[in-house]
């Protein structure tokens, strides 16, 4: 039999607010264990919540990034549940009036472009973290950090419409480009601002009803919630074929052992008993607020990969590797305004430098190439200034002068007096110190083409035969003769012409 997988997926994204939701504790993350508490979040008795509106502010962004409906007035809830790293036994969550519903993300490309429905955006305050004695479940004790209490998140519920864990992992990359883009979350999955937890099941092709599922918990990255769902997707489908029940449960991906493990069993929302939490009133989303927000949404992943592939004439892969980020699509429009040959600019941001980031595990933030680098390195070659082959050898020794101290892209920018940080590795530095710049003067490279022409009479009298590959061994001889520094245009330009003339004497 055949089976089809129904996936939807629960994102918490952590906001990014100096301070926490209820409380003026900062939100940090990597202070010492339990520094950044306060009575409000550690849920000690007579305290009161406040709620902060830079969090809502975010949180409403996504909504309309989203395209979702937004409550006019929606209410916090209290879920109760009881946990160590719960320190009031509840957590202050929303639940039957959210703050948004119904929006959508678009996923793939052309015909296989995909709608993904999003059942709700709603705020809530992170739990604290446990730090276990080696495995959990072999664990001798366990320490408790309450830093990360009262932390603001939104989760972001889709519908189950994903179907395949390459849809899901798509999804998750869309939904992660989106909340970068409004500078509402970082996007690390491997610190934990952005978590991913996954409901999934499996019915024979065809059906409609759903099948039981199962929630699949602790994947830190795209690749492990791939993995893990295609781990899980097959266990049912055995379970299934050898006729045993699924159980609903929540179960924890081991990625050394590329299994789910079993946790607890699955709750029901009538589990954490929800009632509206009596300290907070409801939120109120006025119109002009909105459209305050609205005014100042940048342009989103769609929309800018759209207009650099019509603006800039790219195709649409070169786009959407451009547009993945906001940090990096400003670095290639940065780029170009400094050095306007868009496609050349896209070659060497993708290739080169996203290669040499990928190799490092550095962020285009973290680039010790600038956006000034790049120009200046297309306009040297552009200019016949250095050979396409020197180009490669002249960027890398730019990357690595200034890997020992990456500055960042704001360090790398001139200032208004044009001038750079006189301790930054700079492509004329490079080129300078190197003796890498290209040879083109005719006169010179004349000189050295009728020198090849005069030590190689042979090859000429081949070439002239028919022997066309003769050619290539005159320019290489050409080329060895400038130590690799002739312009090769300039070079084959001259000995063909010195072939011609010398041929009609």
């Amino acid at each position: 039999m055949a089976y089809e997988a129904v996936i939807g997926l629960e994102v918490h994204a952590q906001l990014l607010t100096r301070s926490k939701i209820f409380c003026g504790c900062s939100s940090t993350f990597g202070e010492a264990p339990n520094t950044q508490t306060c009575p409000v979040c550690l849920g000690m008795p007579g305290v009161l919540p406040v709620m902060n509106r830079e969090a809502v502010a975010f949180a409403l962004k996504m909504a309309l990034a989203t395209g979702c409906t937004i409550a006019r007035s929606s209410r916090f809830a209290r879920k109760n549940y009881f946990y160590p790293d719960l320190p009031k036994n509840y957590q202050i969550s929303q639940y039957e009036l959210p703050l948004a519903q119904h929006g959508s993300i678009e996923i793939g490309e052309g015909p296989g472009r995909k709608r993904v429905g999003i059942r709700r955006i709603h705020l809530e305050e992170d739990a604290g973290k446990l730090v276990h004695a080696g495995a959990m479940e072999s664990a001798a004790f366990s320490l408790v950090d309450f830093n990360r209490c009262g932390v603001p998140l939104i989760e972001v519920v889709s519908e189950p419409d994903l179907r395949s864990p390459e849809e899901a992992a798509d999804y998750l990359k869309k939904l992660r480009a989106i909340l970068v883009y409004l500078e509402i979350c970082d996007g690390n999955m491997e610190e934990g601002s952005l978590r991913c937890d996954a409901n999934v099941s499996v019915r024979p092709a065809g059906a409609t009803a759903l099948g039981v599922k199962t929630e699949v918990k602790n994947m830190n990255s795209f690749r492990n919630v791939q993995r893990a769902l295609e781990y899980e997707i097959q266990r049912l489908i055995k379970r299934l074929e050898a006729g045993e029940r699924i159980v609903q449960e929540t179960r924890l991906w081991d990625a050394d052992q590329g299994v789910t493990l079993s946790m607890r069993s699955k709750e029901e929302a009538h589990d954490y008993r929800y009632f509206p939490e009596p300290d907070l009133v409801p939120v109120v989303v006025e119109e002009a607020w909105l459209d305050a927000l609205r005014a100042r949404l940048p342009e989103l992943p769609d929309a800018r990969k759209a207009r650099f592939a019509s603006q800039y004439g790219l195709p649409a892969y070169d786009a959407g590797v451009l547009t993945a980020s906001r940090p990096l699509a400003d670095f290639y429009e940065e780029v170009v305004r400094l050095h306007p040959d868009p496609k050349a600019a896209s070659n060497w941001v993708m290739v080169e430098l996203l290669g040499l980031l990928n190799r490092d595990g550095l962020e285009i933030t973290q680039s010790p190439v600038g956006a000034q680098d790049v120009a200046d390195l297309l306009g040297a070659v552009s200019s016949a200034k250095i050979s396409g082959s020197a180009a490669k050898t002249v960027f890398e020794k730019v990357y690595d002068g200034n890997r020992v101290r990456p500055p960042g892209l704001a360090a790398q920018a001139r200032d208004r007096a044009g001038r750079t940080d006189a301790a930054r590795v700079t492509v004329t530095d490079v080129i300078t110190r190197e003796g890498l710049e290209q040879i083109s003067d005719a006169d010179e490279l004349a000189r050295i083409v009728d020198e090849v022409l005069a030590a190689n009479a042979g090859v000429v009298a081949e070439f002239r035969a028919g022997k066309e590959k003769s050619f290539t061994f005159l320019v290489g001889q050409a080329m060895r003769a400038t130590r690799g520094k002739g312009n090769p245009k300039v070079l084959n330009e001259l000995l063909r012409a010195r072939l011609a003339r010398d041929a009609g004497k």
